[in-house]
């Protein structure tokens, strides 16, 4: 067995003329926080949605345990994305149900739990992400955005998922909340022993839950290392980046 869980080599996707990825190669070990940075538009989303199939890459591989999921057949995508969570950067909970129905969701769905059962589990989940009994009827529409990013990540772990996938988890929060969700991210992954990536320009989240962190810049993984490595690199690019500069190699058009 690997000891990776994700292994992503040379993978390009582009949309027309628009290069989005152009080469890109990342590992994650098996229990390991990547936490993938970069500006708006670098294709830090479109890099997650090829590793869970939901984008055909242009070239490349992706595999998960070892396993090739870059051009499989049906069954083989349909087990790997029971292995997955998703935290969606909006929340993306469904207003038409109730608070425990979404993070009950794939329970149901998926895995066919009996609806009793599923309600019962989501109880349990939202107690696990510091919400009360009480809010499982409710509907999102009800709850404050720091909560519906809670009952989101309760959904996103409730299936107790081998890889989450975090797409800009403190996007909207304020700093104190931000940093409660970065808690209850490290701690629901490390208690389900799960395999983290994260998407985010939130560099306090990055340097909290990342045990890794790679700079995703015109396509290509620029830079890769540790949160301490980080802070002493002399890359400018990373430099500029995590130092929220305008000064430096990287050029924004306004």
């Amino acid at each position: 067995m690997s000891e990776y869980k994700i292994q992503v080599k040379n993978l390009h996707k582009a949309f027309g003329k628009k290069v989005v990825l152009d080469g890109v190669d990342i590992e994650i070990k098996k229990g390991e926080s990547l936490v993938v940075i970069g500006g708006s538009g670098t294709g830090k989303s479109v890099l997650i949605k090829c590793i869970q199939g939901l984008l055909t890459p242009d070239e490349g591989s992706i595999k998960v345990d070892g396993v090739e999921i870059n051009g499989a057949d049906e069954d083989v995508r349909d087990a790997m994305h029971a292995k997955m969570g998703m935290l969606f950067q909006g929340g993306a909970l469904f207003d038409s149900l109730s608070v425990w129905e979404n993070v009950a969701f794939g329970l149901i769905e998926n895995q066919k739990w009996k609806r009793k059962d599923a309600k019962n589990e989501a109880i349990r989940v939202l107690r696990q992400v510091g919400l009360a009994p009480d809010v499982a009827d409710l509907s999102p529409s009800e709850l404050s955005g720091g909560m519906q990013k809670r009952v989101s990540l309760a959904r996103a772990i409730a299936t107790k998922p081998e890889i989450i996938f975090f797409d800009e988890p403190t996007t909207g929060l304020d700093p104190i909340m931000a940093d409660v969700i970065n808690d209850l991210i490290i701690e629901s992954a490390r208690g389900l022993g799960a395999t983290a990536l994260t998407i985010t320009h939130d560099m306090a989240s990055a340097r909290k839950i990342a045990d890794k962190i790679a700079m995703l810049y015109k396509g290509k993984i620029i830079w890769c290392g540790t949160v301490k490595e980080m802070e002493k690199t002399d890359n400018p690019y990373v430099c500029q980046f995590i130092n929220g500069s305008s000064q430096g190699p990287i050029k924004v058009e306004v």
